[in-house]
């Protein structure tokens, strides 16, 4: 299936049912009063996060999502039906933002998070509501309020925990589909990943990680170049970055130390955090250089960027260094998970 990251739809909740003008009729019971029900609440449209979806694709089809109407109240008291709500089914990790305000209305980040996203209308009275002491045959009712409308915006944000950073042709592809099962398009030029891929990176048994591979960045993205800007987005929820640099690109007038920093500076440019975010290193195709011009170049790259995290060098390509890498990244996980169950455990009183 394609991958879709955006989609925009409509939600249009049910109307509440009308209030019901009745009055009581039975043999050997004069004036027996009013008997109108209410009507029914109208049913709300709900978005709920399900792990078996992965893109949006669906909504670029199906666009409008109704729920039911309430019933009109009827004599004898008998209060309307209320209308069925309407649970649209996205991907984990779907955002919902209203269209006109771009107010954020969702953010269903785990599976089974549920949001309401356009309430139904209010029930309507019957004229049973209206009786009082001065006005016992009341037949006023009212009508029941209109549900929500809304269009909303639909953005997808990958849930990854390593997302992989680069220029085009740096490698992500490759290094996905070494250490994982993805099998994403590898080809010697240019933008071949058109698309995110996700990858689970299995270290060993019950000891995994998701990874993502986005397309590749050049300067300008966050003003719109390339295509990495459609998917900066999705960075943002990865917990760690492999920042990927091909130390042996085949143009020589390619400077691998300054494309590190102006991609770096295109990360603060889209999202402060993004720049800030743990960061790692990842020199690649270093089986394509001598020993000696590795280290030249690493030393050369690491002041460009007055780089003081963890630096990593690799041939994706070859396998070199990536079963390493991949642990490194495991035993990652592993502290911070200890760090966070600590801090709850100091946090619970």
């Amino acid at each position: 299936m394609k991958f879709v990251d955006e989609a925009t739809i409509q939600v249009i909740a049910g109307d509440g049912g009308n209030g019901c003008v009745s009055f009581r009729r039975e043999k050997y019971i004069p004036r027996g009063g009013p008997d109108g029900g209410d009507g029914g609440d109208g049913g709300g449209v709900y978005l709920q996060a399900d792990v078996n979806l992965n893109t949006l694709a669906d909504f670029r089809h199906l666009r409008t999502y109704h729920a039911d109407d309430g019933k009109k109240g009827q004599g004898r008291n008998m209060t309307g039906q209320s209308g069925d709500d309407n649970v649209v089914l996205v991907p984990v990790g779907t955002m919902a933002f209203d269209e006109e305000t771009d107010e954020l209305i969702a953010d269903l980040s785990k599976p089974e998070d549920r949001a309401l996203v356009a309430k139904g209308g209010f029930h309507g009275l019957g004229n049973t509501r209206y009786k009082s002491s001065v006005n016992r045959a009341p037949r006023q009712s009212s009508n029941g309020s209109e549900g929500d409308r809304r269009r909303l915006r639909l953005e997808l944000k990958l849930l990854a925990d390593v997302g992989l950073l680069g220029y085009p042709n740096a490698g992500k592809s490759t290094l996905i589909s070494t250490v994982s099962s993805a099998r994403p398009k590898v080809a010697d030029y240019p933008f071949t990943t058109l698309t995110p891929n996700l990858g689970v990176v299995s270290v060993e048994r019950h000891r995994s990680f998701v990874m993502a591979d986005i397309p590749g960045l050049i300067e300008g993205a966050a003003d719109g170049a390339g295509l990495g800007v459609r998917f900066l987005k999705h960075l943002s929820r990865t917990r760690l970055l492999l920042h990927l640099v091909d130390i042996a690109p085949i143009d020589d007038t390619v400077n691998p130390a300054e494309d590190a920093v102006k991609l770096v500076a295109e990360l603060a440019k889209y999202e402060e955090s993004l720049a800030t975010k743990e960061r790692w290193l990842v020199i690649n195709k270093s089986d394509l250089i001598s020993d000696e011009e590795m280290e030249t170049r690493r030393q050369a790259l690491v002041e460009a960027l007055d780089w003081q995290g963890e630096v990593h060098v690799i041939s994706a390509a070859a396998a070199q260094g990536t079963a390493l890498l991949c642990q490194k990244i495991m035993q990652y996980f592993e502290i911070l998970r200890e760090e966070e169950a600590e801090r709850e455990r100091d946090a619970t009183p």
